[in-house]
């Protein structure tokens, strides 16, 4: 199941590493975004392996894009929930809206005199 989530960088945790029964060695690195919504909520992401790397060069108040997988399993009875990052991108500004165009008096046309507006079918 893939999803993603726009919104700001709310916090960028620390890394956390440590080693698994099988005796390899794991990364993990969480991050939190804001949404931009009419009810904004915040939403934590881990990252994994060689995916803590996306984070590094984005900052706190950073708009982004996260695309992400859920992922639940059971333990003990009690269900756990991940919610796992895989792609992070910025916002280009080829997707914001354009700014109106300038313009200046002269763009205005000249009100018709009285002998021109006589002649209008309206």
């Amino acid at each position: 199941m893939a999803l993603s989530v726009k919104g700001r960088i709310n916090q960028i945790l620390k890394p956390e590493t440590g080693v698994s029964k099988g005796g390899k060695e794991w990364i993990k690195r969480e991050f939190v975004i804001e949404t931009e919504e009419q009810f904004p909520r915040k939403v934590c992401f881990t990252l994994f392996g060689d995916k803590t790397q996306l984070i590094d060069g984005l900052s706190v108040g950073e708009m982004v894009e996260v695309s992400f997988n859920l992922e639940s399993r059971e333990y003990n009875g009690k269900w756990f929930h991940n919610i796992n990052a895989w792609k992070i991108d910025k916002p280009s500004a080829n997707n914001l809206p354009d700014a109106p165009p300038e313009y200046s008096m002269s763009d205005i046309p000249p009100e018709p005199d009285e002998d021109t507006a006589a002649d209008l079918p309206f």
